[in-house]
């Protein structure tokens, strides 16, 4: 999700290729990543029937706002680094490849002061639609890359990832944060200083992460889809049981992943930029809530 420069919003991707945004009473359409806007893109038959036209609807993921100019750019899992203008629409592609590698799973983003973008291609092999073959075999093609916005290149910064995802700079610009999501891992890449150019270890996780984002104190807030459990310890100690279930139809790895997997159990953690952990958030029933970072306070709300 993403907030405009004059604090409308939330904008958020959907599965269906759009981009909408919260006009303060409903869910209004804004852009969209592909051309090829038809009946294709409807999610109506199936919860599943849009995986088989992703590549074609497209799927927003990373959202950010550019605040010296209002555009909005976009990570799309298939089409890589976009951008569109405030007024919305079709947006326009940035870049599709990294040194020769096209991007395959373009994931999240942020955008320094300059108009550099770091982003992530959480693999060169699977795309979105194939995420749970991703998430089974633990492959670690994945990059953390920087758009240049003055020679239009993108270069690869980290390489040998497995399933990195979520990106967010620090307050102070010196260095960012991304969810390596395969190992439940924080890791930071410095920009600045002695380190410049280097990544390492920032937390270790009681789950798998998925988003970043930082507060306006410099703290940063990580999603965990869900906390680790047996089944994920006993799948990681033997790589067979791995590619056993890889050949099982998608709809029962869902279920392993759902059942087996653990209940649904959502966490959030905040750490301070030292790497410190400051709060832990616990929602093990699975339900929706909303948490006020000034008030301290917690809210169980419905589905979106």
């Amino acid at each position: 999700m993403a907030f405009d420069p004059l604090g409308r919003g939330p904008y958020t991707g959907v599965a269906d290729g759009r981009i909408i945004f919260w006009n303060g009473e409903s869910w209004t359409h804004f852009a969209y990543t592909s051309p090829n806007r038809s009946e294709l893109c409807s999610t109506k038959p199936s919860p599943l029937s849009y995986l088989k036209n992703e590549h074609i609807c497209g799927r927003p993921l990373g959202l950010r706002f550019y605040k010296k100019t209002g555009e909005l750019y976009i990570a799309d899992a298939y089409f890589g680094l976009l951008k569109v203008g405030p007024e919305g629409g079709l947006a326009t592609p940035l870049a599709t490849e990294a040194e020769g590698v096209p991007l395959r799973f373009t994931n999240d983003l942020d955008i320094d002061d300059e108009g550099n973008v770091y982003l992530t291609d959480s693999s060169t092999k699977y795309q979105r639609r194939n995420f749970i073959q991703l998430v089974f075999s633990a492959e670690d093609s994945g990059r953390v890359l920087k758009y240049d916005p003055i020679t239009k290149e993108t270069t690869v910064l980290v390489r040998n990832l497995q399933f990195p995802n979520g990106l967010s700079l620090s307050k102070d610009g010196s260095f960012f944060i991304f969810s390596e999501s395969s190992p439940g891992r924080l890791m930071r890449y410095w920009l600045k200083g002695e380190k410049a150019g280097t990544s390492e270890v920032f937390a270790i996780l009681p789950g798998f992460p998925d988003n970043v984002r930082t507060n306006q104190h410099g703290e940063f807030w990580v999603a965990i889809h869900c906390r680790r459990s047996l089944f994920n310890h006993i799948s990681g100690l033997y790589p067979k049981l791995r590619k056993f279930l890889l050949k099982l139809p998608v709809t029962v790895k869902y279920q392993y992943l759902a059942h087996i997997g653990g209940r649904p159990h959502a966490v959030l953690v905040k750490y301070s930029p030292e790497g410190k952990l400051v709060q832990i958030l616990e929602d093990s029933q699975g339900k929706f809530t909303s948490w006020d970072d000034e008030k301290q306070s917690i809210d169980l709300g419905g589905s979106p």
